[in-house]
């Protein structure tokens, strides 16, 4: 296959707001990859190489001097080929390697491939929810039920794998992922809800859970063997000794857990959310004061749990783990939820209790409570500042996911709520993901999510979604989350007043 058909269908799909036309495009170049075209291709239309980082950086690629062909001919199959190369290439002559497989590469590439693969190769092709969009269009490919393949990505984790298995081996290809321990499946994520009272009447026959301000963790055990992985699937267990020697202590043979983890301060209260995921990189086993609070069991000795009812995997928990389960319980939410919050947590889950672990998706049966609003949105820019704040990347432009794969919408700017610790760290960091600047801000690859608190919404022709942010403020960076993550303008839109 032509690398030249991947970047014509990425800029049909960039071009359209269309949820259906994007699936329709992406499903027709699909439908006609070879084998060996098929992994390569589903990385490239999701943003990234199937290899992760090449090591080679933005100045390096920009400055890449190659003459590009008149005419298409490189093939999906060699660009992969040598990307490949590029992610193994070190050690002694490795510039000049290097430097030779990229001018290889671009020598081969007309001049709209060679935008695309630096774009590819610096990340600046990522589009959030595209994830969401590819399912769909893997699944029109291989004329093949879309839950089937949402399935299969939920337990192998991998979109490019999923493509393969469906669209050479088909539905009966998919159903052959099965969850495999050491190999960390996709978490369930929650819907923030109107209020406590709307959750309760809305699942029915609920647990309440306190809402802990800590890090993801998912815990794989098969004796002695422990694995423990973040939200975004990142293996930490190397990082976390103490969490390893508590999960060998488990009474069990095989366990797959979902929780939280924090660091706590001397009267119990949780330290902040930064402190927290410092914890993961610490090297002093001093430093390492985390305590994980297990919420979810999802296999316990040879048992998979997944599709059973959460009440039956509540009592596989306590089974398993025992004091380490979440505080929470089925009556006197109100109460729960003042306790949590007396504790110094964020507010409380509610989950129905009989919903199945639908890993990888933000569906109802789980809903968070909070006292504030907030969001998770995508940096798109920073302002220089100004007076005190002189020197220093300061008002951010922020962007909400756009559900249909588009790149973030940008919702508003704010510049509230930093110390002088996070503006020097942000004007670092925001630097080494720069794509342009000019003479007021500096832009960025959409790689790093915040969290903001804010009052509300309200209806602006300010911003392309049409709606803006009031009050907004920032509370933390989020490195536990990928731009895939953070909140949509469909959950801004929902703070408009009148929309509750």
């Amino acid at each position: 296959m032509l690398l030249a058909d991947v970047v014509t269908t990425s800029a049909e799909v960039a071009a359209t707001r269309s949820r259906l036309a994007k699936v329709k495009a992406l499903a027709g170049l699909l439908a006609k990859a070879g084998p060996g075209a098929v992994e390569p291709a589903v990385a490239f239309l999701a943003g990234a190489p199937r290899q992760g980082r090449t090591g080679a950086g933005w100045r390096t690629l920009y400055d890449l001097k190659a003459t590009p062909s008149a005419e298409p001919g490189l093939t999906v199959e060699r660009t992969d080929e040598i990307l490949e190369e590029l992610s193994h290439t070190s050690g002694k002559g490795s510039t000049q390697k290097r430097a030779d497989l990229l001018t290889e590469l671009f020598g081969a590439a007309t001049e709209s491939e060679q935008e695309f693969l630096r774009r590819l190769m610096t990340g600046e092709l990522r589009q959030g929810a595209l994830e969401g969009v590819m399912l769909d269009a893997i699944a029109a490919a291989a004329d093949v039920p879309g839950e089937a393949v949402r399935r299969a990505f939920m337990l192998s984790g991998r979109l490019t794998v999923t493509a393969v298995a469906a669209l050479t081996g088909g539905e009966a290809a998919l159903t052959e992922f099965k969850l495999e321990v050491g190999r960390p499946v996709r978490p369930m994520l929650a819907s923030p809800a109107e209020s406590l009272q709307s959750a309760l009447e809305e699942l029915g026959d609920v647990v309440v859970e306190y809402k802990m301000d800590g890090a993801r963790i998912q815990v794989h055990k098969s004796g002695d063997d422990v694995h423990i992985f973040t939200r975004t699937l990142r293996e930490i267990t190397g990082s976390v000794p103490e969490l390893v020697e508590l999960v060998k202590g488990l009474l069990c043979q095989s366990v797959v857990l979902d929780g939280e983890t924090l660091a706590l301060q001397d009267d119990g209260k949780p330290r902040s959310f930064q402190e927290t995921m410092s914890r993961f990189g610490a090297t002093n086993q001093r430093e390492l004061l985390l305590h994980p609070y297990f919420f979810d069991c999802l296999h316990l000795d040879g048992v998979d749990l997944l599709d059973v009812p959460l009440r039956e995997r509540n009592n596989a928990l306590r089974e398993a783990v025992g004091e380490r389960v979440i505080p929470g319980g089925t009556e006197n939410a109100e109460q729960i939820l003042a306790d949590s919050l007396a504790a110094g947590h964020e507010g409380v889950m509610v989950k129905a209790l009989d919903s199945v672990y639908a890993a990888g998706r933000r569906g109802k049966a789980w809903q968070k409570v909070k006292p504030e609003h907030t969001l998770d949105l995508v940096v798109l820019a920073a302002e220089w500042g100004h007076g005190r704040r002189t020197g220093y990347l300061s008002n951010l432009h922020l962007g909400a996911r756009d559900p249909d794969g588009g790149p973030p919408i940008m919702v508003g700017k704010t510049f509230k709520g930093m110390t002088d610790e996070l503006l020097a760290w942000q004007t670092k960091e925001l630097q080494t993901i720069e794509s342009h600047r000019d003479d007021f801000a500096v832009y960025v690859r959409p790689e790093f999510v915040v969290e903001i608190e804010l009052d509300g919404a309200q209806v602006s022709p300010r911003y392309p979604g049409g709606v803006a942010l009031r009050f907004a403020r920032v509370l933390r960076y989020r490195p536990d989350k990928d731009p895939a993550d953070a909140d949509t303008i469909d959950a801004v839109r929902a703070l408009l007043p009148g929309k509750s």
